[in-house]
């Protein structure tokens, strides 16, 4: 890679690491894992780097090698680790500018995505906390979008019987 593409390529990385590594956060639910994936993720896209035509597509690009990334990742049998049910960090209560609440909400999204098989977890980050649609989640992953429809909804069936009583935000998706 010439000079020029490497300032491009460090211009792009500097942009985007931190969205990068918090959508990567989002598919998997661990934030050393989240900086594993973002790097594999870069790395990958580093090597493509002189042969992308189209500038404008690099996002989607890179979000296609992210998710890939993460589906593989759950594959290996290293891996196939346990969450614990509870964190060793106590959720800090008595704040009163409503921030506790928010990580609350936050911690409980997480570790109901955590449960989630990774091909509906993935579908379900593109789709609401990345805002992308059907076609674009579709393309992002490879599938037909009768198969982003159904993972969608079986997503959102298992998260509701997850979160129990808490989904109110969830039914009115």
């Amino acid at each position: 890679m010439d000079q020029a593409g490497e300032a491009a390529f460090a211009d792009y990385f500097r942009a985007r690491r931190e969205v990068v590594r918090r959508n990567a956060y989002l598919l998997c639910g661990d934030w050393h894992r989240a900086d594993d994936l973002a790097q594999t993720a870069f790395v990958a896209l580093h090597r493509k780097w002189d042969s992308i035509r189209d500038p404008g597509a690099v996002d989607a690009y890179l979000r296609r090698i992210l998710v890939r990334a993460m589906i593989d990742e759950t594959r290996r049998p290293w891996r196939r680790e346990r969450a614990v049910p509870e964190t060793p960090e106590p959720i800090h209560q008595g704040r009163s500018d409503g921030t506790a609440e928010q990580v609350t909400t936050r911690h409980t999204l997480t570790q109901a995505l955590d449960r989630l098989p990774p091909r509906q977890r993935a579908v379900l980050v593109l789709r609401f906390l990345e805002g992308l649609d059907v076609a674009a989640t579709a393309k992002a992953l490879g599938c037909r979008q009768g198969t982003v429809k159904s993972q969608t909804s079986h997503g959102l069936a298992t998260l509701r019987t997850v979160l129990g009583g808490e989904s109110a935000w969830i039914n009115a998706s």
